[in-house]
């Protein structure tokens, strides 16, 4: 029998659907009232694990939105804004576009496809896929393997991470091998291969001959977990949660690397009042040379104070992922209290399913009823229930 909190977010799924897709959020609040790529990608695969064939087709409309909207050189909209008068506003992205909406949708269409044998869809959308990967190759730019994000170009789109993120380059590592298992390629074989290589060699301090950046690299730290992002000016150290979240899904480095990693993250996690890790850390505070890079970078209003948003924040999406990776690392017990700390966060004011919250006071933080907090406890769920996605 499922936990109370769980009929909780799988009926806010329900109430979320719109015959065009997931909205990211069931209040009547505008920007959230749209088709995202992200939200709408997590949603459909709490929805397939899940099993609910009412949300599973939600997932398939979600996915059809997207491909039907992609940009005639390949980016995949942020998100699709149906408005009342039957017009389509489509939005690529903010003060940046964002680079992740392809990776997702991507992962999206392949995970749906795998686990319905729906290849009659996955034909129709399969050109869709084939543009996606070509433009993720262009945003390389020098070739090197390593996709460049501008500053706000992915789910952090109010942080300072920019270059060759890590989050960005797990994520496409992701997707090209969901693809590789549904149409392999010798050519897709070779460039997953030399993806892990670079991510292996450049994220971490190893022994690694050939570094993307030699001088950053010999300055480096030799660290727990995942460098955040090496760009030009040289490395981001913060521990990105989300990124190595998902490096663990992939089980990307070696088995000591990665038992190293996670008692990093569960260390930091048992220290922190909510008992979830924050989104990055640690948090940039107003004294902080990276002050000025955070505090501008906002189109409305700025939402990154220390502890809260990216900053710091704690999301339970990204936990619910966390939360996935130690099951995938055969952890029993240390799942199942995220789970309980997810849950307990989602409870807050009468199920609320808040965005985020501040770290240190628990404060609830952003738009209610939203979608993706509601996933993460799925997924997490079925996850201890013995479901996987495709990786």
């Amino acid at each position: 029998m499922m936990h109370s909190s769980y009929i909780k977010a799988k009926e806010l799924l329900l109430k979320a659907r719109s015959e065009k897709g997931f909205l990211a959020s069931a209040e009547n609040i505008t920007n959230y009232k749209r088709i995202w790529a992200r939200d709408g990608v997590i949603c459909g695969l709490a929805a397939l694990l899940d099993g609910d064939a009412e949300l599973i087709q939600t997932f398939k409309n979600t996915l059809q939105t997207l491909a039907k909207h992609q940009h005639e050189l390949g980016q995949i909209p942020s998100n699709v804004y149906f408005k009342a008068t039957n017009e389509v506003e489509l939005s690529f992205g903010g003060l940046a576009g964002r680079v992740d909406t392809i990776s997702w949708f991507i992962i999206g269409v392949c995970n749906y496809v795998s686990m319905t044998d729906d290849e009659e869809f996955l034909s129709e959308v399969f050109p869709n896929i084939e543009k996606g990967v070509t433009l993720l190759e262009a945003w390389e730019f020098n070739n090197n393997d390593l996709l460049y994000v501008p500053r706000s170009g992915n789910w952090a789109d109010e942080y300072i991470t920019e270059g060759h993120t890590f989050y960005d380059q797990v994520l496409r590592l992701w997707a090209l091998r969901c693809v590789q298992k549904l149409r392999p390629s010798a050519k897709l074989a070779s460039k997953i291969e030399r993806i892990t290589e670079k991510l292996n060699g450049n994220y971490r301090k190893t022994n690694y001959q050939t570094p993307f950046h030699p001088k950053a690299y010999h300055q480096l730290d030799d660290m727990s977990y995942w460098m955040a992002s090496v760009n030009p000016s040289g490395y981001q150290t913060m521990f990105d949660a989300f990124g190595n979240s998902i490096a663990q899904l992939l089980q990307l480095g070696d088995a000591t690397f990665q038992k190293r990693l996670t008692r990093y993250a569960e260390t930091l996690r048992e220290s922190l009042p909510l008992k979830l890790v924050p989104a990055f850390w640690k948090p940039i505070e107003e004294t902080d040379d990276d002050w000025k890079l955070l505090v501008n970078n906002c189109k409305y209003e700025f939402r990154n104070f220390p502890y809260e948003f990216h900053n710091g924040g704690t999301w339970q999406m990204v936990n619910g992922f966390y939360g996935m990776s130690l099951v995938c690392q055969n952890y029993v017990e240390n799942p199942k209290q995220v789970l309980a700390a997810i849950q307990q966060l989602n409870a807050k004011e009468d199920y609320g399913f808040y965005e985020n919250f501040n770290t240190n006071t628990g404060k609830a933080i952003g738009v209610p009823q939203c979608t993706w907090s509601a996933a993460g406890e799925v997924l997490l769920t079925q996850y201890i229930n013995g479901k996987r996605l495709v990786v």
